[in-house]
């Protein structure tokens, strides 16, 4: 396995393969390594992922496997912004992803070290999005943590790369992070998810809303100094996109609509944003004010009771990542307090660690392949 060297770096070789030289980036859902490719004489990015410890020996097993026939899953995705995976190794029992290594910083870096993006930047990065997005739907794949974290802008080119399929979820299947705990990155995670009800591709393009926000303004519209009060933003108060959205409000306010059946789809949202490039402006969508109290109020009673009961806190255990993980008003029948945070004095707690999505201090973007 070779040996550890300087903080951050390694001289360890994995598969006889990949030499792992210095670490990218630390999560809740792995490292991410800068290694060589010994045989091919590349760079490459390789994402060692974790095992929890206490499993016993066969579950470690089933959970290893499940990992490995998720990464080849998403392995056949095949688009230009989606980040490359070249291999799905085991070494000492411990499952890595060889990535392609894209030399340039996240769209985080970006706005951490430069300030927001304008309109015209933050409709390119969307339909580069929402294209890679459908290939990955197509294929059954769910993100499920799509953030500007997880969006790479690589240097000289400027081609907008989605990483990180680290909690990604295959259709049909039971993954990795379901075991009784939400993954995820609260401030860009979908009503429908945070109230435990079902995932789909519409959940994906709401976070694709939070964070075109997020590139247009510096932050989640959802952000929130408590977990509770992310929460409760997400499930119920009423969603006010920022005016820095401009011309994109359309856009933003139809893939922000709580209720994913209605929820504007990918190939509307990538009509509107090349509109926009092509035209100046997007169409107006017509207000439709009478299905919101019916669904807020459906996810805002769903949420309570899974924050306030002793079997919620697993849902509201939220794990985030390095990088940032970490509309309307309620309905008359539901309560306007928000849900109880996970450390109000008798409700059961849960350690949860919130951090901004975009770091302080950051000033220069930096190699990187992957969000932890």
């Amino acid at each position: 396995m070779g040996r550890m060297g300087p903080e951050g770096e390694s001289s360890r070789v994995i598969a006889d393969r990949y030499r792992l030289e210095a670490r990218l980036g630390r999560g809740g859902m792995g490292v991410v390594w800068r290694a060589t490719d010994r045989l091919l004489g590349r760079r490459v990015a390789v994402k060692e992922l974790p095992l929890d410890e206490t499993l016993s020996a066969e579950e470690a097993r089933q959970q290893r496997d499940r990992t490995l026939r998720e990464a080849r899953a998403v392995a056949q995705l095949h688009h230009p912004h989606i980040v490359v995976v070249h291999d799905v190794v085991v070494d000492d029992g411990r499952p890595y992803i060889v990535m392609e290594l894209i030399e340039g910083g996240s769209l985080a870096d970006h706005v951490a070290a430069h300030g927001p993006v304008g309109p015209v930047e933050a409709a390119r990065i969307g339909i580069a999005l929402l294209g890679a997005l459908r290939t990955a739907h197509a294929a059954g794949v769910l993100h499920r943590d799509l953030k500007p974290a997880n969006v790479l802008l690589e240097d000289g080119t400027d081609r907008v790369v989605l990483t990180d399929f680290g909690i990604a979820r295959v259709e049909g299947a039971t993954t990795l992070t379901e075991s009784g705990s939400f993954v995820g990155s609260p401030e860009y995670t979908a009503p429908e998810r945070m109230s435990g009800g079902r995932t789909g591709p519409a959940s994906d393009l709401w976070s694709l809303g939070a964070l075109l926000c997020a590139a247009l303004t510096g932050e989640s519209p959802f952000r929130r100094d408590s977990l509770g009060g992310i929460l409760h933003a997400v499930v119920s108060e009423e969603v006010r996109p920022p005016a820095q959205a401009g011309p994109l409000l359309p856009v933003v306010r139809g893939l922000l609509e709580r209720d994913p059946e209605r929820r504007m789809d990918a190939d509307r949202a990538e009509r509107m944003l090349r509109a926009f490039l092509e035209l100046g402006r997007t169409p107006e969508l017509r207000p439709d004010a009478e299905r919101r109290g019916v669904t807020r109020g459906v996810l805002v009673a769903v949420l309570l009771v899974t924050a306030t009961g002793a079997v919620g806190v697993s849902a509201a255990a939220l794990l985030m990542d390095r990088d940032g993980d970490g509309g309307g008003t309620p309905a008359t029948s539901v309560p306007e307090t928000p849900p109880a945070e996970t450390s109000s004095p008798g409700v059961p707690t849960a350690t949860v660690t919130v951090t901004r999505p975009f770091p302080p201090g950051r000033t220069e973007p930096r190699p990187y392949a992957g969000g932890g």
